[in-house]
């Protein structure tokens, strides 16, 4: 059962009747690094973070992690240690994307543009030396602030910039 009374099908996420409504009150209140950071951090606030970083490909951006609205957020290697859940996700945001007529290829720029935000929140909002990796790879932080916004502002914000996104396509 979604936020909006719909229910959601995992078995075909296709069918399911959810809205962009349900996707921001899931990103809005699911916190990420499994909560493991220095205060509340929501999914949304770093959607919309990645989302600012690109200009071509912002709205895509914007719904890169949109399946943790419905499946949660677990941590990178957990779910590498998961096929069939990363199949189940891949399922879920294909039929995000295709409902909102964008793209399921992945976009090289909003994956680079996640890694520079990933780079940048650890940095400001995890124990020191947990962005070592972005060192070692090359990868510049990007220019933000995390501002921990809370749920009801971060949900506010996504639906926002999703409308001024959607509206000139």
């Amino acid at each position: 059962m979604l936020h909006s009374g719909a229910w959601l099908d995992l078995r075909s996420p296709a069918t399911s009747k959810f809205t962009i409504e349900d996707i921001a009150q899931g990103l809005a209140n699911l916190c990420r690094y499994a909560g493991q950071c220095r205060g509340f951090y929501s999914v949304a606030e770093h959607s919309i973070l990645v989302s600012e970083m690109v200009q071509e490909h912002a709205l895509e951006a914007l719904l890169h992690d949109a399946a943790e609205a419905f499946l949660g957020d677990i941590t990178r290697p957990l779910k590498q240690m998961l096929p069939d859940y990363r199949r189940i996700e891949r399922e879920v945001q294909d039929a995000i994307l295709k409902r909102f007529d964008l793209p399921v290829e992945p976009i090289p720029a909003v994956k680079r543009a996640d890694l520079r935000v990933l780079a940048a929140e650890q940095s400001q909002i995890m124990p020191a030396g947990t962005d070592a990796w972005a060192r070692a790879e090359g990868i510049e932080p990007a220019p933000i602030v995390v501002r921990y916004l809370a749920p009801e502002a971060a949900k506010e914000e996504f639906l926002v910039r999703f409308d001024r996104l959607s509206a000139g396509r």
